[in-house]
């Protein structure tokens, strides 16, 4: 079980709030028994989206193998339309870009990986660039690796334009945090990486739960960062820890700052 939506459900989770996600899938997938605790609005689909990840040389080689239909803004549930918090999380292009219209009361925060990727003939997953017509407005924060940002320069441009707070993660050397116009850096907390799969959602899941409770950016990208590096020490979503991990985590480390 993948995918930004479930890794970021599972972090809010476990955060203590209560989470939900809209997905599209097969029937024969037990959402139930793979998101315990968990909301699912499950959209009906013969297939299931499904790659294969494999890193060589610390760098991803991902192919898609089947891919589900879309999501519309008619699959959204009316009364989640007010949820406090809301990710929109594409994997291969699912999600609308213009759907975070639904959600003006909510802190939007986008995941673009999925509106930057192609699928080739071989099934094998390429960069895709950028519509420039393409807006984020609306929109608080937005967290992406750079492994998905080769040749997107003047993506990010639009993004820091558009959005308060523009997030890199750098994988190792941890993350560049762009707020209240500059940027910004902080380290990557030690770490044993077993599975890094999922790191940047578990991110962005932490540092909008961090954020909506004290508004404090510098607070925000360690606490997002702590989560991150615990959450690489197991394979999938079964390694993504809770508050009191975190915070120890954060007590040993005091030098780990942005800055």
């Amino acid at each position: 079980m993948g995918g930004a939506a479930a890794h970021a459900a599972v972090q809010a989770q476990r955060l203590g709030l209560s989470a939900a996600v809209v997905t599209r899938s097969a029937d024969d997938l037990d959402l139930g028994r793979l998101l315990p605790g968990i909301q699912v609005h499950r959209i009906s689909s013969d297939i299931t989206t499904t790659f294969e990840n494999r890193y060589e040389k610390g760098r991803r080689i991902q192919h898609a193998w089947e891919q589900a239909p879309p999501i519309g803004a008619e699959h959204v549930p009316h009364e989640w339309r007010k949820a406090k918090l809301v990710l929109l999380a594409p994997v291969l292009g699912e999600v609308p870009i213009g759907l975070g219209r639904l959600f003006s009361g909510s802190l939007l925060a986008y995941s673009p990986q999925g509106w930057l990727r192609d699928v080739k003939a071989d099934h094998r997953v390429v960069g895709r660039r950028w519509v420039r017509a393409a807006s984020l407005k609306g929109g608080q924060v937005l967290v992406v690796s750079e492994e998905d940002m080769e040749d997107h320069d003047t993506a990010l441009e639009l993004w820091v334009r558009d959005v308060p707070v523009v997030v890199v993660t750098e994988g190792t050397r941890g993350a560049r945090v762009h707020a209240d116009g500059h940027w910004r850096h902080i380290g990557a907390f030690p770490h044993e990486e077993v599975d890094p799969t999922g790191a940047g959602d578990v991110f962005v899941a932490a540092l909008m739960v961090s954020l909506s409770e004290n508004g404090d950016i510098a607070l925000a990208a360690r606490f997002a960062s702590a989560a991150a590096a615990l959450s690489v020490g197991g394979e999938g979503i079964a390694a993504i820890v809770g508050r009191d991990a975190i915070e120890a985590l954060l007590a040993e480390y005091p030098e780990v700052v942005l800055q």
